[in-house]
């Protein structure tokens, strides 16, 4: 079938989805949201894949006198994201098959629920499609607004309205910034079509539109100081949304700061250095935040925005590359970003559904209250291991490949750039590796605390594994990380392929200086397999030599002491108190406790509350709010409440027009 009616059959699957998905009964209705996701992915993966094998599509759909015609293009970077969407969104979906089980007699909650999925995945497609700046926000708000209700599911919870009250501001404070951005292009080229922003670029100063831009599309993606939405959504929205929204949603920010700057003309270094600093300084924000935290599905969600800083430091790498004309920084900044935006889709959504498979069983997000998981949910406590291993950055898993990649990439721009910009180059690569580190003592909290040990505290079920419609999906990830671990060289392939495709003719890539680098993935690949080789046969011979032998089962060592308690076990927040006392400029902590007097001999009981709160966001956004209401309650006598007074500000405004009309004012 041809590009255009694949695409076109998509958009009507998409309005037959939305008739019938409410007509269904409940117990059903996620099956056919699956169904209807599933035939969304295929008819638009088909020319998304055409367009990775070099066959591009280019259409327009005809438009109106003002919009003018709408051009349709999925070039090799739209079928990238769109793959990546269509992949976490039926992951996604399969996993709510299960997850959203407990909700089955909210009729039309789960009606208007899987409606939205179905809406947000089509949305996120065509994001990734139209290149018509009015067009573009129409479906990027659509983007929003759907997600918005997806997150507020369960609205009867205060917490949860905030945190979708919080989200659609910063969403529409992102969309404001982006249409002034589209207007001042329009005003200058006379165009709504994407192709006046490269034109744009040509002939003016290119930082100050790309900032705006970058705030627009940055404020989606998650970069700070703009990213407090993030660790509010997550938490709040069902765990199959959140996994779908850390795997896509942020990429779509990810996606259009990619689509603008391989617009660029001028100013490359400049750019491109504030992109590397800013995404470092996101990176080690995100992961400082994430290894206090004890809500697990708000670790994830700083998590999310420590990786986004290690995507946008690939994509300052491919800017500084683009300034140097340093063919090498250039393929493997965009080659890092693009593989570690799949990566992350992937590791980020299987940590998500197992970190919701606990919650589901639990009930509970504070991982102090938990503990001993791994017995009761084996394989859940498995996959939740593997996430972790490929979000630290540890071979044979896909996390270490993309990392691997901006590693070299630091690495050859300390070799290339000069010794004023190579020290940004050796800090940047400190900082990467101090985010590594970080990562894999936050993971190691979070595993240790919530699976291991003894239960902490009674819960009111016992928890038991969760049904094989939510592992399912999270065991197709892990054989797609695997691929990526075990055979690095061909995903780096297709991305190279992909970046000849996007860049400008006069970047030509020299296919032959790669060899050494794919050579060496491939062997990185190579030795990843051999380890999970000797990994695997380790574990079957010594279960063949031992399952003839009694097993004998005692208590652990206590250190002599004869009588433990599970409140002798580590905690989360004493896993993490003295990186939190050390970096408390930035991870700012609350207490709630009255100190000891200094003649009190008997101390009476006392009860002790913390919590940790987002830097920005208590710092700056909420005292700049506390001021603005308190200037703004100046104003309270306007609105009074008194009838007669706002007749009087009618009788006003209406002289104020008539007399303005008279002395030509108006």
């Amino acid at each position: 079938m041809d590009n255009f009616w694949l695409i076109i059959s998509s958009a009507i699957i998409l309005g037959l989805g939305i008739i019938s998905i409410p007509l269904f009964p409940s117990r059903i209705k996620a099956f056919v949201n699956f169904l209807f996701v599933l035939l969304v992915a295929i008819t638009t993966s088909i020319p998304a894949i055409n367009a990775l094998m070099g066959n591009p599509v280019d259409f327009s759909l005809a438009g109106s006198a003002f919009f003018g015609d709408i051009p349709i293009r999925i070039d090799a970077l739209s079928a990238w994201f769109i793959l990546i969407i269509n992949l976490t969104c039926i992951n996604g979906a399969f996993y709510g098959i299960g997850y959203m089980k407990p909700y089955k007699e909210q009729k039309a909650n789960l009606s208007l629920h899987w409606t939205l999925f179905l809406i947000f995945q089509s949305s996120m497609l065509w994001v990734c499609m139209l290149q018509h700046s009015l067009a573009f926000l129409i479906a990027w708000e659509i983007m929003s607004l759907s997600s918005l209700f997806l997150v507020i599911f369960e609205h009867e919870k205060k917490e949860t309205l905030k945190a979708g009250i919080n989200y659609m501001v910063q969403m529409h404070i992102g969309v404001a910034f982006l249409t002034v951005a589209f207007i001042g292009v329009y005003f200058s080229q006379g165009s709504f079509d994407f192709i006046a922003i490269s034109d744009y670029f040509g002939t003016n100063y290119n930082a100050w539109l790309f900032l705006l831009f970058f705030i627009g599309f940055g404020i989606k993606a998650g970069f700070i100081p703009l990213h407090s939405w993030l660790p509010q959504a997550h938490p709040a929205a069902p765990t199959h949304i959140s996994g779908v929204m850390s795997g896509v949603i942020v990429k779509l920010g990810i996606y259009g700061i990619l689509r603008v700057a391989l617009m660029l003309k001028s100013e490359l270094l400049l750019i491109g250095e504030s992109v590397l600093i800013i995404s470092i300084l996101t990176g080690i924000f995100g992961i400082l935040n994430a290894s206090v935290h004890r809500d697990f599905k708000k670790m994830l969600a700083y998590c999310t925005i420590e990786n986004i800083g290690i995507i946008g430091a690939g994509i300052g790498l491919f800017l500084i590359g683009v300034a140097f004309n340093n063919n090498m920084l250039i393929v493997i900044g965009l080659s890092g970003t693009l593989l570690h935006t799949l990566n992350h889709s992937l590791f980020k959504s299987l940590l998500f559904f197992s970190a919701g498979s606990v919650y589901q069983q639990t009930h509970t997000r504070d991982m102090e209250k938990l503990g001993g998981l791994i017995h009761k949910m084996p394989q859940t406590a498995t996959l939740f291991l593997i996430g972790s291993i490929a979000i630290g950055g540890l071979p044979p898993l896909n996390g270490f490949i993309s990392e691997f990649l901006i590693y070299n990439g630091f690495l050859e721009g300390i070799n290339t750039v000069g010794l004023t910009h190579s020290t940004l180059m050796i800090l940047s690569l400190a900082s990467l590796a101090f985010i590594g580190g970080l990562s894999i003592l936050t993971f190691t909290k979070t595993f240790g605390t919530i699976f291991l040990g003894s239960p902490r505290q009674p819960l009111h079920d016992t928890p038991s594994e969760v049904s094989l419609w939510m592992r399912a999906p999270q065991y197709f990830i892990i054989v797609i990380m695997i691929s990526i671990g075990l055979f690095p060289q061909f995903y780096f392939s297709v991305t190279l392929q992909l970046i000849q495709s996007v860049l400008p003719a006069s970047n030509l890539i020299d296919l032959d200086s790669f060899i050494p680098l794919i050579a060496l993935m491939g062997n990185v690949g190579k030795y990843s397999m051999l380890f999970l080789f000797l990994l695997v046969a380790t574990y079957l011979l010594r279960n063949y030599f031992v399952k003839n032998h009694p097993v004998q089962e005692n208590t652990t060592w206590g250190c002599g002491y004869t009588a433990p308690n599970v409140h002798m076990q580590y905690t989360g927040k004493s896993f993490s108190k003295s990186l939190g006392k050390l970096m408390d400029i930035i991870v700012r902590e609350k207490k709630k406790y009255t100190e000891i007097e200094v003649g009190e001999i008997f101390p009476q009981t006392r009860n002790h509350n913390s919590h940790f709160v987002d830097f920005f966001e208590n710092t700056i956004f909420n005292r700049a709010t506390k001021q603005l209401l308190k200037f703004l309650n100046y104003f309270q006598f306007i609105q009074n409440g008194k009838v007669q007074m706002y007749v009087v500000y009618g009788l006003f405004f209406i002289l104020l027009v008539f007399f303005g009309t008279i002395f030509n004012l108006i």
